[in-house]
């Protein structure tokens, strides 16, 4: 296919390029849970008597999600960020049928560790690549977030129809050939980068003092693997607590699917709210808002049944999705674009290699606890979220790096 010439850093990426780094988000989010939206079907397909035994089978998926973002964000500013997309792309479509053509527990294990390496590369680069041509971050960080979780909402309900009506295997292939398309395209619309991030020169917006961003990084970390604790118990989980409390009520798979993506759907809109205002108002006392609503729906989500469930669970997954920008916000903010990929990389591998627990440990902790008990303990991840974030240091004896009107605006 033909290239377009390439472009300077003082332009930002054409619009295509745009949507196709944000689909890629969705693309991530939404391949990764696929298994669990199809869990209790293959459960039966290969002999489990519980879908409960058979979920530790895709930790691997989560584990490599977080350990590959190290070589990934290395790879990305060392390399360059348009070719690492291109392996996500075409990555992410080879083992999404890889998976597809599992005939054991173990294969498809392995399939999915395999997807979850290359799905690994997106939070690192594409994120980074979004924004460093970006005038307004939090916006676009923002929008992407919304396009993330908006894979989310699609996991559950392309997943639920293609499951009724095809089979779990399908489940699998068709998101394999969206992958297939958006690497091709992005082929042809991304132009080549004229250097590698690691040659570029541009400083971070906020200059904090060394042991400040120490301590701003720190937090992150912690903020990010608790967050992320938060998404995997809860995204992973959705689908069968509506199961559960939803008995007697609404049983047909499809329809529960429809609600479950129309919770993500809603909850997604919260990040571009938060994109919005994380340009125009200081970021700790917005996050510590937004952590501390968690606590009281948590709470009330964990012994809820039918609709009132489904009233709290919307509540959750607004401010749980609602927390998800400041991450990448601060790091934009206070990183220099050269070394973004590699700092975001040790960061996510850190938060969501710890995060992966989730995964492991949601069908046994469900299957002797109960949901109640699960949500009560993730209320209890927030309150400590609360306590971390206390410490963010503030930007009052920070330098303001002054940038052209192309460049990224202090926000």
């Amino acid at each position: 296919m033909s290239q377009n010439p390439s472009l300077s850093q003082s332009q930002d990426w054409p619009l295509p390029v745009r949507l196709l780094l944000n689909v890629g988000h969705a693309i991530d989010h939404m391949f990764l849970l696929v298994f669990a939206a199809a869990v209790a079907v293959i459960a039966v397909d290969f002999g489990f008597t519980h879908w409960e035994d058979l979920m530790p089978f895709g930790v691997g998926a989560f584990i490599l999600f977080g350990l590959g973002a190290v070589p990934a964000g290395r790879l990305g500013d060392l390399w360059g960020r348009r070719k690492m997309m291109l392996v996500f792309f075409f990555g992410m479509a080879g083992s999404m049928l890889l998976a597809a053509l599992a005939q054991s527990a173990w294969q498809l294990a392995l399939a999915l560790t395999v997807m979850g390496a290359f799905a690994s590369i997106y939070h690192p680069v594409g994120i980074p690549m979004l924004v460093q041509r970006s005038a307004r971050p939090g916006m676009a960080i923002g929008i992407n977030g919304l396009a993330g979780n908006m894979g989310v909402a699609v996991a559950a309900l392309i997943t639920g129809f293609l499951v009724q009506w095809f089979g779990w295997r399908a489940a699998f292939a068709v998101p394999s050939i969206l992958a297939l398309v958006c690497g091709l395209l992005f082929m042809h619309y991304c132009a080549q980068e004229t250097e590698a991030p690691a040659k570029r020169t541009t400083k971070a917006k906020v200059q904090l003092p060394r042991r400040l961003l120490v301590r701003a990084l720190l937090v992150l970390t912690i903020a990010s693997a608790s967050a992320n604790l938060l998404f995997n118990f809860t995204t992973n989980g959705n689908g069968q607590l509506m199961v559960e409390r939803f008995k007697g009520i609404i049983e047909d798979p499809a329809s529960l699917g429809m609600l479950l993506a129309a919770v993500y759907a809603i909850g997604a809109f919260a990040q571009v709210v938060v994109g919005r205002l994380l340009d125009r108002v200081a970021v700790k006392p917005l996050f510590l808002t937004i952590v501390l609503a968690q606590v009281p729906l948590l709470m009330l989500a964990s012994f809820t049944e039918g609709w009132w469930l489904y009233v709290a669970l919307i509540g959750c997954m607004v401010f749980i999705f609602g927390s998800i920008p400041f991450i990448d916000v601060v790091l934009v903010r206070y990183v220099d674009d050269r070394v973004r990929s590699r700092v975001a990389g040790f960061r996510l591998a850190i938060s969501l290699g710890f995060s992966a627990l989730a995964v492991w440990l949601l069908g046994p902790f469900v299957k002797t606890a109960g949901f109640d008990s699960l949500f009560m303990f993730m209320a209890l991840i927030s309150v400590g979220t609360l306590l971390f974030v206390m410490l963010l240091p503030s930007e009052k004896h920070a330098t303001i790096e002054h940038q052209p009107a192309n460049e990224l605006k202090p926000s």
